[in-house]
């Protein structure tokens, strides 16, 4: 699901930049309020959870790979503003260090998977868990219910974006100068493979760790549902370390990482625009504009985390897991003093009261 550079022209990775600025503005405003100074470590380990599994690509019979993103399990726990920076963040990392995904598609690919997969996730979720304890099964499957519609509806995203490429942008022949698919061409790829194994997975996933936290720790499960009640049962259990258990289950995910390595191909060409079925597309060469852009970015730490290495794809997962929660440390902090500045600065403003 990332977008390489080269596939989209730059007028629509513009138009992405412009439509993502806001909202991410939006998201430092609202993740102070929703996730409190102490659960900004629960905001890095969502965000490293993230990276890692995004490396994880799952083969699709048709040749192409897929995989999951772990936003609709952020969104659950933290609310959908910290899943956009989260994996905002995860996909910024991945684009910078590894050239997956391209930094001028960045804004799309943050679109996507970002905005689109956690919001999606979230109204599913909280639709289907009206007046619902904690603790009851219907969390599990709304949570597994909700990451699958959020997952496909941000594939279904990604394959319009691609798909409506050459009709927008072409040469006075029609050649087309950036993604040479069409909508009839994009929409059914991008959604077998979703719909049929990674939405499956990222479902799955979600709901297995909902059900998960039902047993082992409540609380975390209200961090983003105060209004729910707690049973007095609920409030007798005592919760297992959400740091522990998340810190045990990123450094197996890392460990088992190169398992990732086991999916061939990539979808549409996207390893390197030289890998298209030119005569599948009706092209005597690579269009202009993808030629042009496809490396945009070249100072990437480990190219493909690691171009097939095993140990090198550990690696990659352990410096970015690293990078991605610090980053987040680091924004929220920065966050932290903007928004006291902004408190000191009204406080100024304010006139002063007398008793």
């Amino acid at each position: 699901m990332h977008i390489p550079d080269g596939y989209l022209s730059p007028q629509t990775s513009a138009v992405f930049g412009a439509a993502m600025l806001p909202l991410w503005w939006q998201s430092a405003r609202r993740v102070k309020k929703v996730v409190k100074s102490r659960y900004v470590p629960l905001v890095a380990l969502g965000a490293a959870f993230s990276f890692v599994v995004m490396m994880f690509n799952i083969p699709i019979p048709d040749g192409t790979t897929a995989h999951a993103v772990g936003g609709g399990l952020i969104a659950i726990l933290l609310g959908p503003w910290a899943a956009c920076i989260a994996v905002s963040i995860a996909l910024l990392i991945q684009a910078l260090f590894f050239g997956d995904g391209g930094i001028l598609a960045f804004p799309a690919n943050a679109f996507n998977m970002a905005v689109v997969l956690p919001f999606v996730a979230y109204g599913v979720y909280r639709l289907l868990t009206r007046n619902t304890a904690l603790t009851s099964s219907r969390r599990v499957w709304a949570g597994a219910v909700g990451a699958y519609a959020g997952l496909n509806a941000s594939a279904l995203a990604a394959a319009v974006e691609f798909g409506v490429q050459p009709d927008l942008f072409h040469k006075a022949d029609g050649t087309p100068l950036y993604a040479p698919f069409h909508l009839s061409q994009t929409i059914p790829a991008m959604m077998l493979a979703h719909l049929v194994v990674a939405g499956v997975v990222e479902g799955v996933l979600t709901g297995g760790v909902v059900a998960y936290l039902q047993r082992a720790n409540v609380p975390l499960l209200r961090i983003n549902a105060p209004e729910v009640p707690l049973t007095a049962a609920e409030t007798q259990r005592r919760p297992v370390s959400p740091l522990r258990a998340a810190l045990v289950t990123l450094g197996i995910m890392a460990v088992i990482s190169p398992l990732g390595l086991l999916a061939p191909g990539g979808a549409f060409g996207e390893d390197a625009p030289e890998d298209l079925d030119l005569a599948k597309y009706h092209l005597g060469a690579v269009p202009e504009g993808l030629q042009k852009y496809t490396d945009f970015w070249g100072s990437t730490l480990l190219p493909d985390y690691g171009g097939g290495s095993w140990w090198q794809y550990i690696l990659s997962a352990l410096i970015g897991v690293v990078v991605v929660a610090g980053l987040v440390f680091g924004v929220t902090w920065l966050i932290g003093r903007l928004r006291g500045g902004e408190r000191e600065a009204a406080d100024l403003d304010s006139p002063p009261v007398h008793s």
